[in-house]
C-alpha cells in the first residue's frame, strides 16, 4: 500500500505539490528519508511531521490507512 503524505506551506515550493503518494514505508523515519531522496530541498527545511492528526516527536510506526502531515513551522496572529 502506497502512504498519502499532505505537504503544507512553503513546502510545498519544494515537492511542487500539496500531496504525494509515497512507495510503501513502515515508518516515520523510512518515509523522511525516501522524501528526501526526492526531494532534497526537504532536507534542509524546518517541518514537523504528524500521522493521524498527532505531531510525532520520534520514529512512529505507519499502519495502512493513515494520514501523515508535513507542516512547516507556523506562528499564530
Amino acid at each position: 500500500m502506497e502512504t498519502t503524505v499532505l505537504i503544507f506551506g512553503q513546502l510545498t515550493d519544494i515537492t511542487g505539490a500539496a500531496m504525494l503518494e509515497c512507495m510503501a514505508v513502515p515508518d516515520t523515519d523510512a518515509l523522511q528519508q525516501q522524501l528526501h531522496q526526492k526531494y532534497p530541498g526537504l532536507a534542509a527545511a524546518k517541518y514537523v511531521i504528524a500521522v493521524d492528526k498527532i505531531i510525532c516527536h520520534q520514529n512512529t510506526v505507519l499502519r495502512a490507512g493513515s494520514t501523515v502531515a508535513l507542516l512547516p513551522p507556523f506562528s499564530g496572529g
